[in-house]
């Protein structure tokens, strides 16, 4: 078995974070679509995100295949959505965004990671809204609570503003999100919206004629 060159690595990783670039056909679609798919696996886990855990939350971003890449110094990379909940308690409209981040530590190789942050206060996601935000700099991260029971939750001191769900696929043990940053994918929401729209306008909308977003809400509440 061949031992990759260290000189080599930055290559091997510019090429997968290219991968996430790609343009394909109605990309957003696919994006929201690809969002709903990591719900409905998440629900089919043993130990999940508790139900009253998401009946208090106010926010949540789901990153589709999140890719982790480095040898001792590496990188995330990923695109997902972010949703709040309204006055009404149903889910807004999906905003685009993106995340990046380097990390330090013991790993080689990379991973793909289905990733699903829960948010205490829709007001943190706000901060996403107004520019590029820190996870773990501009509000406290942790790993959540898990069970289908309402005791997995409100046993927890849930102290924290963010709660980090991960599925790994690849070949690491976990990962951490804490210095990775959340920004506003303008263009992805201008191609599935309107040119010049902004977040604000997009979190504060609930109707929708969009077969995908009417999916993804829908697989949300059911949670």
């Amino acid at each position: 078995m061949r031992t990759m060159k260290f000189w080599k690595l930055p290559l091997v990783m510019s090429a997968v974070f290219l991968l996430t670039a790609a343009v394909g056909p109605d990309k957003e679609t696919e994006r929201i679509n690809e969002s709903a798919e990591v719900l409905v696996d998440f629900s089919k886990m043993k130990e999940s995100i508790p139900r009253e855990l998401l009946d208090k939350c106010e926010g949540v971003v789901i990153i589709p295949k999140l890719l982790n890449a480095g040898l001792g110094i590496g990188g995330k990379r990923g695109k997902g959505v972010a949703m709040v909940k309204l006055a009404d308690g149903k889910w807004s409209n999906p905003v685009f965004i993106t995340m990046t981040g380097g990390s330090i530590g013991f790993q080689a190789g990379v991973q793909s990671v289905d990733l699903v942050l829960v948010f205490k206060n829709k007001g943190v996601l706000a901060k996403v809204n107004n520019g590029d935000f820190t996870i773990g700099g501009d509000a406290s991260v942790t790993a959540g609570p898990v069970g289908r029971n309402s005791s997995a939750s409100t046993d927890h001191n849930l102290e924290a503003e963010i709660y980090s769900y991960s599925r790994s696929r690849g070949a690491f043990a976990g990962i951490s999100i804490s210095g990775s940053n959340l920004g506003i994918d303008k263009s992805s929401n201008a191609n599935f919206y309107v040119k010049g729209i902004t977040p604000q306008t997009i979190f504060e909308t609930e109707a929708t004629t969009d077969e995908a977003v009417r999916n993804l809400k829908a697989t949300l509440s059911s949670l």
